[in-house]
């Protein structure tokens, strides 16, 4: 049996070796994670695309096919000739695209993280190592979709009222129309009473 030596503040030396044992663990699980991350990227070949846009997009962002990680981006920078950023990032080796495939910067949702999607193309030539994908489109601002969105929110109730009123319009031509309590139809007599 092992006995518990006490140590400073009253904890056991048992207590003070598991805690360091977690400590150990948890040090070397992220130690593993921070190498394994950074030799992630390097597996595969290297291709690079032109964007006008890449908001949000950063050295480590994913590069997806068929919604399949397959790299990552490793390096951007920007064209100083045509103003575009330069995007570079791997594509894993088992992974042959056709030269006319395009890359797309996109994201999982409204608020998540951007990423490369690729979008194979149907030629049997494919990509070599260092080609660049001359498809590509750009991200889009949260400002650019928020706001796309509120033109067409408001463009369709603007075309939804104007049809109710074309409607109303339409609907009430030849009848005729009461002014207030006791109003008659033109040519009738008002609502008091029926005279002979």
């Amino acid at each position: 049996m092992v006995s518990a030596v006490p140590v400073k503040g009253g904890r056991s030396s048992v207590e003070l070796a598991a805690g360091c044992a977690v400590l150990a663990v948890l040090g070397g699980l992220l130690a593993l994670a921070v190498v394994d991350k950074g030799h992630r990227h390097e597996d595969g070949y290297r291709l690079n695309a032109a964007f006008a846009h890449i908001d949000g997009l950063s050295v480590g962002s994913d590069v997806r096919l068929a919604g399949v990680t397959v790299g990552q981006v490793v390096a951007e920078r920007v064209d100083p000739s045509s103003f575009k950023a330069q995007v570079t990032f791997t594509v894993r080796p088992d992974i042959h695209l056709p030269t006319d495939s395009a890359a797309i910067i996109t994201s999982d949702s409204l608020l998540g993280g951007k990423y490369i999607a690729l979008s194979p193309g149907g030629n049997d030539a494919t990509l070599h190592p260092g080609a660049a994908i001359a498809e590509t489109q750009g991200s889009i601002s949260l400002e650019q979709l928020l706001s796309r969105f509120i033109f067409s929110v408001t463009d369709s109730m603007t075309r939804n009222n104007q049809q109710k009123a074309n409607a109303q319009g339409t609907g009430t031509q030849g009848a005729p129309q009461a002014t207030g309590p006791g109003s008659a139809p033109a040519g009738g007599h008002g609502g008091g009473d029926d005279l002979p």
